[in-house]
């Protein structure tokens, strides 16, 4: 029997991640619904940024991948970007009013609504002012579930000042120094979550945090890697006693 586990995508993100879908699907079994489901389920797995639809699930028991409280500081740059400087971890400074500055949707995803300005304008509501690095072009994901990294890429572009690989960026395996897992260990100890990555940007040739992907891709790490990140996360999902006793229930003796 199959556990009645939920995939929650909305349907742009699910034709968009079709792989993402099938391998959820291949390895747990799970039903794809859209952002509109609140039926039942033995456990949630929240693709869709949205911490409103962990926390529905979570207040009727159900365990959800990534918890509400992560979902919620991941998409809310501001808040996330404070959070992070109230407990010891370098930004690059915000409410910065000189120019040149990045200008951030709080709410924005893969570098789509991120701007360089270097004229004055009025400042808007819902965006984070940052100011730039050193290095811009080049960042650095770090791919974590639960408490082990997997895996990290660096990804440069010599075009744009934003490096995402979705925007033509190139990308390549990199090697994290002890210091700088020591610094993805420090962060990962402030936050509850099950499967993220972790964004830092280069400043000073040293890791500056800059933002936490909550339904977080995985193309890079198969296009760069031989690491079936996904089946590791659906293996953590089947070991956690807290979600579901097991994703196949075995058979009752003599049955």
């Amino acid at each position: 029997m199959k556990s009645n586990g939920v995939l929650i995508y909305t349907k742009e993100s699910a034709q968009k991640n079709s792989f993402a879908v099938s391998k959820f699907q291949e390895y747990l079994g799970v039903n794809l619904v859209d952002e509109s489901y609140r039926g039942d389920a033995d456990f949630v797995i929240n693709r869709t940024d949205d911490y409103k639809i962990a926390q529905y699930f979570e207040e009727r028991g159900i365990r959800v991948f990534n918890p509400s409280s992560l979902s919620r500081l991941a998409n809310d740059k501001q808040f996330c970007y404070e959070f992070m400087q109230k407990n010891g971890v370098e930004i690059m400074p915000i409410n910065y009013f000189s120019l040149p500055a990045v200008k951030k949707k709080c709410d924005g995803h893969g570098g789509t609504e991120v701007f360089m300005i270097d004229k004055k304008e009025e400042f808007e509501d819902g965006y984070v002012y940052q100011k730039a690095c050193d290095t811009p072009g080049r960042d650095l994901r770090v791919w974590v579930i639960g408490e082990e990294i997997i895996c990290s890429i660096l990804r440069v572009s010599n075009t744009d000042f934003r490096s995402n690989y979705s925007l033509g960026g190139t990308a390549e395996k990199y090697e994290l120094s002890s210091c700088e897992i020591a610094l993805v260990k420090k962060i990962i100890s402030l936050i509850d979550f099950d499967y993220i990555g972790i964004d830092f940007l280069f400043n000073n040739n040293c890791l500056v945090f800059n933002e936490i992907e909550d339904a977080v891709g995985a193309r890079t790490v198969y296009a760069k890697t031989d690491i079936d990140i996904l089946k590791l996360y659906c293996d953590y999902i089947k070991s956690d006693k807290s979600s579901i006793k097991a994703v196949l229930q075995p058979q009752v003796a003599g049955m």
